[in-house]
């Protein structure tokens, strides 16, 4: 294209020039040259002008503000149902000043067991009850591992680390041999400690009620009935009033299937901390005579399972996508 262009302006020069009486050709080609070269440059720097504008321009108005927000990722799948359980039970008492709190699932007897006022023998020392990690290993020898069985565990832990007053939640992976409907080999569970110089079991209650409350509706209440586990004493059962049914009678007028009738579900197990435990860690600061404390302990997939009608546990497991997108 440039050789074309070339080419045609010689063959204009050569026409003028052809014109011309033979003493005017040399003056009027050298003033022509001059003129083109004079526009040439003219173009050149205009269009040279024009270019660096339009990039002063894009330059503007393309600017990247770094200090403004990221585009937000999409949303890629979403908050499995256990998982929005416990963080919601967090956030509860994270809201009623307790911090959270995580220890290990391999633990030792010591800690599980025995640091935990269980006798030797108490039934879940068995191996029936409990996944040791060999089971030839002596299971009433204070440093045999086994997988927890609860996450009680840390109570002790937890004293050992600051001194009272202490308020912590421990959520976390447990395990029991169990398989059925309402049992799975491995749960959740939330374990709830305070100790201060002056808890008492009206505390408990009262910060059960603000829990139930949180989790069940403004309406609820709960109530307390006598129980045994070892590591508390007096210890409770502790229900809430049923939130699927009035006087027991459900909204299409049949027996509630919840509460089956009588008003109340239960859904924890709680209780003052018993002296025996202090025993433990009394070096630490916990004097059975100058402290007290309550302990509480709820199943994740239970209030999950409480909360949004779910009928068998195994289904908050079985990955079935149909299930698990309804929440």
């Amino acid at each position: 294209m440039t050789e074309r262009i070339a080419q045609i302006k010689q063959e204009a020069q050569a026409a003028i020039a052809a014109s011309l009486p033979a003493e005017e050709r040399a003056a009027t080609g050298k003033a022509a040259n001059e003129a083109r070269k004079a526009l040439e440059t003219a173009i050149a720097i205009r269009e040279e002008e024009l270019a660096q504008g339009e990039l002063d321009r894009r330059l503007q108005q393309d600017r990247v503000d770094v200090t403004l927000p990221a585009d937000p990722l999409p949303q890629l799948g979403r908050l499995h149902l256990i998982t929005k359980t416990r963080r919601e039970i967090e956030d509860v008492f994270i809201g009623l000043g307790f911090n959270v709190a995580e220890g290990p699932e391999v633990e030792r007897v010591y800690y599980n067991f025995d640091a935990l006022n269980h006798a030797q023998t108490h039934p879940s020392r068995l191996m029936t009850d409990t996944f040791y990690i060999k089971p030839t290993d002596d299971i009433f020898d204070p440093q045999t591992l086994l997988l927890r069985v609860h996450t009680s565990p840390m109570q002790v832990r937890a004293m050992e680390g600051q001194p009272p007053p202490l308020y912590i939640i421990v959520p976390g992976r447990v395990y029991r041999p169990d398989s059925d409907a309402t049992h799975t080999p491995q749960f959740h569970q939330i374990e709830g400690l305070a100790v201060d110089d002056d808890v008492t079991l009206a505390d408990l209650k009262g910060t059960l009620l603000a829990f139930a409350r949180a989790v069940f509706g403004e309406q609820r209440e709960v109530r307390l009935r006598p129980h045994f586990f070892p590591f508390t004493e007096p210890s409770v059962e502790v229900d809430v009033s049923c939130f699927n049914c009035v006087d027991g009678i459900d909204k299409n007028g049949n027996r509630c299937s919840l509460c089956k009738g009588s008003t109340w579900i239960e859904i924890l197990g709680a209780g003052m901390v018993d002296p025996n435990v202090f025993e433990y860690v009394r070096d630490r600061g916990y004097d059975p005579e100058k402290v007290q404390g309550f302990a509480f302990g709820m199943g994740i997939e239970r209030i999950a399972m409480l909360k949004h009608g779910v009928p068998d546990l195994r289904m908050l497991y079985d990955n079935d996508v149909r299930f698990l997108e309804q929440f």
